[in-house]
């Protein structure tokens, strides 16, 4: 029986670290599903965002004033 205990301990052991490794393998890929379908599309949306933000500050000529505003500033203080 004491030669058994050895190898069935061992035999354990690989079994519970199996378990453990495809429980860890299966929440990772969960974790990248989530990732995925929560913060990727905001993280565009965002970008879109920022874009046509910037495409209106050009059409409306918010940065062309912003460029003589500040070329008047430092003419003024010079």
């Amino acid at each position: 029986m004491s030669e058994k205990d050895p190898k069935t301990s061992q035999d354990l052991t690989v079994v519970v670290q199996t378990l453990l490794q495809q429980m860890q393998d299966k929440f990772q890929t969960m974790s990248d599903q989530i990732i995925g379908r929560n913060i990727l599309p905001h993280i565009t949306r965002i970008d879109d965002l920022e874009k046509n933000i910037s495409d209106l500050m050009t059409q409306a000529g918010v940065e062309e004033l912003e460029e003589e505003t500040k070329v008047t500033e430092t003419s003024g203080t010079a």
